[in-house]
């Protein structure tokens, strides 16, 4: 069993930057893929980016690319999404999710993660 908890949302002016992390518990989440989604108001719950067990593959979703960087650190259990260059369409509550089954990092199976945090909400104003 993985719980996972939020951290590091808010308000910020557009072109600005926040780092959200995502603090883990239990032994097995060091070797288990982890991703970040996000929910805007009225939208789908959609991938950002996602990473793999050993923190060196890394995916992300088009519109993140160039902005965003997902890392991790297994000594500390945590997961983190740097954003710079923030937009008001990057507006969303944001979920970090992590894998019982897979290491590997993936963007389009949803299914594959089992075990989501609670969502920390990020505003980006104009």
């Amino acid at each position: 069993q993985v719980q996972l908890v939020e951290s590091g949302g808010g308000l910020v002016q557009a072109g600005g930057s926040m780092r959200l992390s995502c603090a883990a518990s239990g032994r097995t989440f060091s070797s288990t893929a982890v991703a970040w989604f996000r929910q805007a108001p009225g939208k789908e719950r959609e991938s950002v980016a996602s990473i793999n067990w050993r923190g060196d593959i890394t995916l992300y979703v088009d519109s993140v690319k160039g902005r965003f960087t997902i890392s991790r650190d297994n000594t500390k259990n945590t997961v983190y999404l740097q954003m710079n260059s923030l937009k008001p369409e990057d507006t969303a509550v944001y979920y970090c999710a992590a894998s019982a089954t897979s290491r590997y990092a993936n963007l389009r199976d949803y299914g594959l993660y089992n075990y989501w945090g609670q969502g920390t909400q990020v505003t980006v104003s104009s």
